[in-house]
């Protein structure tokens, strides 16, 4: 039967087509990603100021100022960003007010609320903006190191302030760097140029060991160092010249293999340390040297491209990790000038880190030795004990640091304009982050992504970075263990005295390295929409006294009711922290008095919006079970074949899964001695290099999405 097929009428076709284009209309609409920008202009009037948002919509049209994005295209990971904490800034810092260092630090350093400054770099002893030019160990001919010692400017000033970043920045990351070794070591004698004498090469490296070994001591990882701040520079106070056949000899016979042998095998080894002028003495040394995981620069001389070149030609890391702006200079004419050469310009040339000079300093540019420094402008000037001023550094790493994270990755990035530059970058959390300088006047680019695009007017001599992505969204409740800090104090939640008995009190404390049981608290849902807040040292929970409802109730641990005094409700307050109220009362959780002493009584009071009643969780155990330490880790032979190549130099790993894993060397006491992050595909074994760890027995662990495998192997 043959059958036939009616046209639709006029109508009948109309009407298709007004669906249609609904439809369309409809799916672009919510596909369509919004766009937030945070411009800082060279007059100052923006600064890290968030704009309006706009959307992607379909790319269509030309424009001569057209920046492409190809999220597909991949380079470096960075590791962070940040300035070199010297012991002057420490000093200055030290000297303020609790409550307005406690804010500056937040500024410099939270990662939510600031500008998220993730790398540290500290002056190993004396830096020329300290307040006296000193090593820790004056004793000539002491060799064995016996009187070596952090006792004085560091212990004094510099290690709390960095205790203190690390309650708000737990994962920051230290870079330590000398600018001399001990005069007694050194060819002239002098704070000021010289060099290494060879017959204390030993001395030396033993002396950065006992640094890396006092400053764990002190709960502060070091995460890398440089021989030598520029090596090249005789005339800084404190200086040391170290060329590039010195620096190989003394990595390859003494510093790489006693860091090795120490149980510092992972700390990087980052050679030079100076300015992009020169090529060879990089390269020479990271053609040369096993021990070292890339190269340093400054440009104070050079062309940022010559990263680059040391990059292609080594194929190891390079890094950005000095320089300064100057007191005499203006802010437009600076910022323009960093953000094209230092933050654009280096890590579009592989650089990991971009780190400027000085954190802070005082109105007077100090403190400094005698030959050190009279130019140089801190990120911050403290004015006096409760003022400070941010400067233009402030705002040349704050246009990077607040929008990339640490762990993203350099993403492909395209300008039709030569005075438009940029670069991209994905956040680990699969957000976008473009930051674009406009070199010339005020412009209206087009940024394209994939066949999606948006216009945008950049004003004359300013940045702007694009940020998109909803990322991926936090765990629903809060699973684990957690500190739970005062956005005010810095302090956390603590049981006073390690208390065992119900109605112990609650009051603020310092938390180190997480913390201990009584300073660790979960979150369990009463399945109304409520939590109870238990802490870990003894299972009690968080009530409020008495059964009252007034404001100045004391807060306390106590064995489980159901009543609604043990419930608190938690609201999210933006920028990671959170309002903590108290079913019973309406009323929220407080520090006494507004205080940032240790011991300061824990209450509940209306809630006003003062730092003192906002809070910030800190995760420090992922779930609520406990851990087995590596020495109790069960071997998961089945997951993981793990075997040492003939020559002793590459681990070879092979698992039945795929894609990214880390994997972490233990040494038998438990240290962490290597880390690296590889990907596994099916059928290959992914190598690391382990030529200079010495013989022993270790702990091979991988982390990937699957799981946890651990297995001892032994290097002959």
């Amino acid at each position: 039967m043959h059958k036939t097929t009616q046209k639709p009428t006029n109508r009948v076709r109309a009407f298709m087509t007004q669906v249609i284009i609904i439809m369309l209309l409809f799916i672009t609409k919510t596909n369509a990603q919004t766009v937030t920008p945070f411009i800082t202009s060279g007059d100052q009037t923006r600064l890290l100021q968030q704009q309006g948002t706009v959307s992607f919509g379909t790319n269509s049209g030309t424009n001569p100022s057209t920046v492409t994005v190809n999220a597909g295209t991949t380079y470096q990971t960075m590791d962070g960003f940040g300035y070199t904490l010297t012991e002057g800034s420490a000093e200055v810092i030290s000297g303020m007010a609790a409550t307005q260092q406690n804010q500056l630090l937040n500024d410099l350093y939270n990662p939510n609320t600031g500008l998220n400054a993730s790398v540290i770099r500290i002056s190993i002893a004396a830096s020329d903006l300290s307040n006296s030019s000193y090593s820790y160990n004056e004793t000539s001919g002491d060799t064995n190191m016996n009187n070596f010692s952090l006792n004085g400017p560091d212990l004094t000033y510099l290690i709390p302030i960095i205790k203190k970043i690390q309650l708000i920045n737990p994962n920051i990351k230290i870079l330590a760097t000398p600018w001399s070794a001990p005069r007694w070591m050194k060819t002239n004698g002098s704070w000021i140029g010289g060099s290494l004498q060879t017959q204390y090469y030993a001395a030396y490296a033993r002396y950065f060991v006992k640094y890396i070994a006092a400053m764990q001591a002190q709960g502060i990882p070091i995460w890398g160092i440089t021989p030598q701040n520029e090596p090249e520079n005789p005339h800084n106070e404190p200086s040391m010249l170290m060329n590039s056949t010195e620096q190989k000899n003394f990595i390859n016979q003494q510093l790489g293999p006693q860091l090795a042998a120490a149980g510092y095998g992972g700390v990087k080894i980052i050679a030079f340390d100076h300015n992009c002028d020169n090529t060879a003495y990089p390269i020479d040394v990271l053609n040369n040297s096993s021990y070292v995981d890339g190269a340093a620069f400054h440009l104070y001389l050079g062309s940022i491209s010559n990263m680059s070149v040391v990059k292609t030609q080594t194929n190891k890391n390079v890094y950005f990790t000095e320089q300064y702006t100057g007191s005499g200079g203006n802010f437009g004419g600076d910022f323009g000038w960093h953000m094209q050469n230092v933050v654009i310009g280096s890590t579009n040339n592989w650089s990991k880190t971009v780190l400027e000079w000085n954190a802070a300093n005082n109105s007077s540019l100090g403190p400094r030795t005698p030959g050190g420094c009279n130019t140089c402008l801190g990120a911050i000037t403290v004015n006096n004990s409760t003022s400070y001023t941010k400067n233009v550094a402030y705002y040349i790493i704050g246009q990077i640091s607040k929008y990339v994270k640490p762990g993203a990755v350099r993403i492909g990035s395209s300008s039709t304009n030569g005075s438009i530059l940029s670069v991209g970058f994905k956040n680990p959390d699969g957000s976008t982050a473009l930051v674009i300088y406009n070199s010339g006047g005020s412009n209206t680019i087009k940024v394209v992504s994939g066949s999606s695009a948006f216009n945008y007017t950049v004003p004359g001599s300013s940045a702007v970075t694009f940020t998109w992505g909803a990322g991926t969204p936090p765990p629903t409740g809060f699973p684990g263990y957690y500190n739970i800090i005062s956005r005010n104090s810095n302090k956390g939640l603590d049981v006073a005295d390690n208390s065992t008995t119900s109605g112990g009190r609650i009051q603020q404390y310092d938390v180190t390295g997480g913390g201990g049981n009584n300073q660790r608290w979960k979150f369990v849902s009463d399945g109304a929409g409520n939590y109870y807040i238990i802490v870990k040292s003894t299972g009690m929970y968080l009530a409020v006294e008495n059964n009252g409802t007034a404001n100045g109730l004391k807060v306390q641990q106590k064995t489980f009711s159901s009543s609604n005094e043990f419930k608190w409700t938690v609201a999210s307050l933006g920028g990671g922290y959170y309002k903590v109220t108290n079913v019973n009362t309406s009323k929220s959780l407080d520090v006494e008095n507004v205080s940032t002493a240790n011991g300061a009584n824990i209450q509940v009071w209306d809630y006003t919006g003062g730092l003192n009643q906002q809070w910030q969780f800190v995760q420090v155990e992922s779930t609520a079970k406990k851990a087995l330490a590596i020495t109790e880790e069960a071997e998961s032979t089945n997951d993981m074949a793990i075997f040492i190549n003939s020559a002793n130099d590459y681990l070879k790993i092979d698992t039945n899964h795929e894609g990214s894993a880390d994997v972490a060397i233990f040494n038998i006491a438990g240290q962490s001695i290597l880390k690296k992050n590889v990907n596994f595909v099916k059928g290959n074994q992914a190598e690391i290099e382990i030529s200079r760890l010495p013989k022993g027995v270790y702990v091979v662990r991988v982390t990937d999405s699957q799981g946890s495998y651990s297995k001892k192997i032994l290097k002959k």
